[in-house]
């Protein structure tokens, strides 16, 4: 992952961050290779929401045994990136209009009251960690690095509810920005992502000029907009995909 603007300990650790951390890693073998390559395809939009990922097909590609495979999509749907349907398969993960409507509905009650103890808490220190994590969403962004920018700018939430002091709810937050994570990286465009980034930006004004009414009142307009931005439907379908093309790779992984 790209540096953090502060050390802190994650809130929850996210499917997330796992997808942006497996796309970074160099090539290996076996299932930490499959996971990899797989999920790097999802993270950058190869594979669609609804894709079937066969095991023979997948098998074939990677040139290991459906076993290894099948080894692969568990730990893949134990991140919530793959579902597996019994009888039917795996398909890449599709999360629902509903459930995204909860969880944005869950944020913005929870991060008010998180944005109030903050404001309320947060001291000089706090107030340049944020200035520093601000930037690297600046530079993610700039150089067109979707995996970081999509990760910082939802661990900028996260950072925010550590430094507010209540653990509880900072770990609520990390939960929810986690699933959240999910679901802008299947069904965010990048002109939404920007927009969040300038939302930041206008955020980080309310918080330094210690106003808790403005900055609560931007935190629930940014999160409507984040779900606003996003392009969901509820289509169970499976979605026909070229897995050769999708996954860039022709020989083994083991």
């Amino acid at each position: 992952m790209t540096a953090h603007a502060a050390t802190h300990k994650p809130a929850a650790r996210s499917g997330a961050r796992k997808v942006q951390a497996a796309a970074r890693a160099e090539p290996g073998t076996g299932n930490d290779a499959i996971y990899a390559r797989i999920s790097e395809a999802i993270a950058a939009h190869k594979l669609p929401p609804g894709a079937k990922l066969g095991e023979e097909a997948l098998g074939d590609i990677f040139g290991v045994s459906r076993t290894k495979i099948r080894q692969a999509l568990f730990h893949l749907a134990s991140d919530k990136l793959v579902t597996l349907i019994p009888g039917r398969g795996a398909f890449v993960a599709q999360p629902t209009v509903r459930e995204a409507q909860e969880v944005f509905e869950a944020r913005r009650i929870v991060e008010a009251a998180v944005m109030t103890q903050f404001v309320a808490r947060a001291t000089d220190k706090d107030i340049a960690a944020l200035h520093k994590h601000l930037a690297a969403q600046k530079r993610a962004s700039a150089t067109g690095n979707t995996q970081s920018r999509n990760h910082l700018l939802g661990d900028f939430h996260t950072v925010i509810a550590q430094f507010a002091g209540n653990a509880v709810l900072a770990e609520i937050v990390g939960e929810l920005v986690a699933r959240t994570s999910l679901i802008t990286l299947f069904y965010q465009n990048t002109r939404a992502a920007a927009a969040s980034l300038d939302e930041h930006v206008t955020l980080m004004a309310a918080i330094e000029k210690r106003d808790a009414r403005l900055a609560v009142k931007l935190m629930h307009e940014h999160l409507n907009d984040v779900e606003h931005g996003l392009v969901l439907k509820n289509d169970s379908s499976p979605v026909l995909t070229d897995l050769r093309a999708a996954l860039g790779t022709t020989g083994p992984a083991a």
